[in-house]
């Protein structure tokens, strides 16, 4: 680890993050993982599946 990691993780001690952005962060993960779980359930559209073009 380097010390600007040591510098960052004192800083976010002192000022934590407000609950509003901690929320935010939630809510965003989580339809991250609502988006991988459908696609791992019903599959990657073949619509929007990359095609090589031909020459």
């Amino acid at each position: 680890m380097t010390p600007i990691w040591f510098i960052r993780m004192a800083r976010w001690a002192r000022n934590p993050p407000s609950a509003d952005r901690v929320r935010l962060v939630l809510v965003v993960v989580a339809l991250c993982l609502l988006v991988a779980g459908a696609e791992r359930l019903w599959g990657f559209p073949d619509w929007l599946t990359p095609q090589k073009l031909k020459p």
